[in-house]
């Protein structure tokens, strides 16, 4: 499966100059959204990363994703596992799970995002499911950003990817594109203005 066709044919891969949500900048910008629109494509995609997850043999009782980005793909991927869905949100800047969503002491959880870059908002949510009792063990994306090393992939991980090393990271491609800091970006300092297209802006 073309992983990076589909981005492309669904107008997701975007060329510009974007504002991320860890801040930095960047010439491109994953919208997985707009990939996801498409359900038949959205189950596709979630198959076939479930193919990847119970080859591994890991057992899951439950997905869990952060709010907003992470609902369509880990709910596709609870359909495709045959397992509970649940999501975490943002509560005056702090991720809660609420709704009626309870965690067992020892369930299983696999985190679910749309695309990984540093794992920062997976892992927010994971401490949430923690603190309830919850075992996370593992991380599912459709994308990694290359900051993180995931199964499959002879990509290295970097110093700032915060997913843990003692669990799997599962993805279906990886997007390798330069990111820099606001002072340090050669967008800015050819006059251009960085626009913020995630779920967090516009």
């Amino acid at each position: 499966m073309d992983i990076k066709k589909i981005y492309m044919d669904a107008d997701a891969l975007l060329e510009g100059h974007f504002k991320l949500s860890s801040g930095n900048h960047s010439q491109f910008y994953l919208q997985s959204a707009k990939v996801l629109e498409d359900p038949k494509t959205a189950k596709l995609l979630a198959e076939e990363l479930a193919k990847e997850i119970k080859a591994s043999g890991i057992e899951i009782d439950t997905v869990c994703s952060p709010a907003l980005g992470g609902l369509i793909a880990g709910f596709a991927l609870a359909t495709a596992l045959d397992v509970r869905f649940i999501f975490a949100e943002r509560v005056n800047g702090e991720m809660s799970i609420r709704r009626g969503f309870e965690v067992k002491e020892g369930e299983k959880v696999l985190m679910c995002e749309d695309i990984i870059t540093t794992g920062g908002s997976a892992m927010e949510a994971a401490s949430v499911v923690k603190s309830f009792g919850g075992e996370i063990v593992g991380v599912a994306a459709l994308a990694n950003r290359g900051f993180c090393h995931r199964e499959g992939s002879d990509i290295e991980t970097k110093p700032n990817c915060k997913l843990p090393q003692d669990i799997p990271f599962f993805a279906l491609a990886d997007f390798t594109f330069e990111m820099y800091a606001p002072e340090e970006c050669p967008l800015c300092k050819d006059g251009s203005e960085a626009i913020k297209p995630g779920s967090r802006g516009n």
